[in-house]
Order: C-alpha cells, then structure tokens, then sequence
C-alpha cells in the first residue's frame, strides 16, 4: 500500500521509545500536581523560588528528549516537553488554574518577563504565551524539572538553569527522521524544514528573536561527535551536579551518581 507523504505528521519528541501523549501525562501528573499546589499559599513573596532546572534548547531531529529521559531517570526528575506544556497552554481549565496560581505566586512577573521580551512592544504576548509561560512557572515551582524546547530557559530565572543546546547537521537529522518514520530523505527533509520554520516562528513571539544564540547556554552538545544518548546524558547530569553542587548537597549527588 502507498504513502501519502503529505499526511505525515511529525512532531519534537519522537524516537523508538513510546511515550504517553500529552493529555495521558496531564491526567497521571498535572491536575493533581497543580491541585495540590494551588492549596500551598507561601506565606511570603519571597519564598517563591523555584528549584534548579534543567532547560534543553534543541535542533529538531536532534534527539533531545531521549537524552531528558534518560537524564531524568538518573536524577529522578519530571519531564516538561513541548507537547505537554501546549497542551496545559491551550487547555482552558488548566491554563485558568495555572494563571491564577501564577498571578498570586510571582505577582508582577507576567509584565517584567513582557518588558524584557518586547521592550515598549510587550502588548503583543498572545493569551497563548501568557499560558504557556504560567505552566512553565507552575511545573517549575513543583520541584526540580527537566524542560525540553521552546527556549524556556530565557522565561526562568536564570540562575535557577542549568541551559543546554543540543544540535547536529542536516545529515544526520535527515537520517534518524528517515528512520523514525519510514520515510524517504527528500520527505524527512521537508519535514525538517516545515518544523524549523515553525520553531523560528515561535521563538519571534515568544522572545522577540531569530533563533538562539550559543553564548545563552551553559552547555552546547553536538550530536555529530556525542552520539550516545547515554553519553549526553551523563555529560548534561555532571553539569548540573557542578553548577549547583552546593544547594544539591554532596549526599545528594553522591545518592544520584550511585544510581
């Protein structure tokens, strides 16, 4: 039987692992997540800071999120994927609880991100950034998060980050798109430019930029020399342990490393 390429649909995030799709993770994890933490009122502004994070920037086709798995497997740590934050952006019952939860959490912090995005033209966030920007907040408030895509480590407080940019050539995001989707290279690679242009489009509303630079990571990985997803994951959790080694404690990394 034939394939209609033109009904192909790709999105970031697939590889040969299956993973629940974004309203099954809601069901097991955000409504009681977030009802749980919209009953912790702090009793001070200042206790709301958010626990080190881990933000993946990515080139679609990179195979970023198996290395989240896989680092979040180590540390014991959720996953927070593009997929999954869309879905709490675009979903009205959780965006109203997440916008309330985050108006009285970080008041003011809405407009200060809009002015620091847009300058004088921060009227232009969408309902939908507004959305997805107060899920970021709620998941990063829950506890310790691993974030892959839509450059949120430039929503975050950015001592609180551990930022990694994973990339590699055309080639090889052509290769493993081939392979994801049994399809052939000149389809993979139409893909990949359908996705890249919506991502730069994303990227223009969201943060008033082309694209990302490298010099707003604290580490870029290249899939082209690190091509274990292991490897990169130990890379990025030997970072991580580094940039924050004195909140996490010695026990701590001592009890994650020996995992």
């Amino acid at each position: 039987m034939s394939v209609d390429r033109n009904k192909i649909k790709y999105m970031p995030g697939m590889y040969a692992y299956k993973r629940p799709n974004a309203a099954q993770l809601a069901e097991q994890h955000i409504h009681s997540w977030v009802k749980r933490q919209l009953k912790t009122r702090p009793t001070k502004i200042e206790r709301a800071q958010i626990e080190p994070a881990v933000c993946f920037s990515r080139k679609i086709g990179s195979g970023t999120l198996e290395i989240a798995d896989l680092l979040a497997e180590k540390l014991n740590y959720s996953v927070a994927d593009r997929g999954l934050l869309d879905y709490m952006a675009k979903n009205k019952k959780l965006s109203k609880q997440t916008i309330e939860f985050f108006d009285e959490r970080y008041p003011g912090k809405l407009s200060e991100l809009a002015s620091m995005l847009f300058g004088e033209k921060s009227f232009i966030m969408s309902d939908y950034i507004q959305n997805f920007i107060s899920a970021v907040y709620a998941f990063a408030d829950m506890g310790s998060t691993i974030f892959v895509g839509r450059g949120i480590h430039l929503f975050l407080p950015r001592d609180r980050v551990l930022a990694v940019r994973v990339i590699c050539s055309d080639n090889n995001r052509i290769s493993r798109l081939t392979e994801i989707l049994d399809v052939e290279e000149k389809d993979a690679l139409k893909i990949i430019r359908r996705v890249d242009r919506e991502q730069s489009e994303f990227f223009k509303k969201a943060h008033g930029k082309k694209e990302a630079s490298p010099y707003e990571f604290d580490l870029v990985i290249n899939r082209d020399f690190i091509e274990k997803p292991m490897s990169a994951a130990e890379i990025v959790a030997t970072a991580y342990w580094e940039k924050f080694a004195e909140e996490l404690g010695a026990k701590e990394i001592a009890r994650v490393k020996s995992m």
